[in-house]
């Protein structure tokens, strides 16, 4: 099996399972989860770059966890 065949199957199981994914995504376990993660990773980068950047880093995070999870 080729690459490309794994990559032709794996499409074939997004496609065929989207919604379940789409609903999984929408739960409250992945909320929780990725609030965790998103949290890390903005406390991380606000250590390493300049405060007048925070909000910046604020924004972003709100705006990839409004995507993720059930909030």
């Amino acid at each position: 099996m080729g690459v490309d065949d794994i990559i032709a199957k794996s499409k074939k199981l997004l496609d065929e399972n989207r919604d379940k994914i789409e609903d999984a995504l929408k739960s409250d376990k992945a909320e929780g989860v990725s609030d965790k993660i998103l949290d890390g990773a903005a406390d991380a980068i606000k250590k390493v770059v300049p405060v007048e950047h925070h909000a910046k880093i604020d924004s972003t995070r709100a705006n990839i966890d409004k995507n993720i999870g059930d909030s």
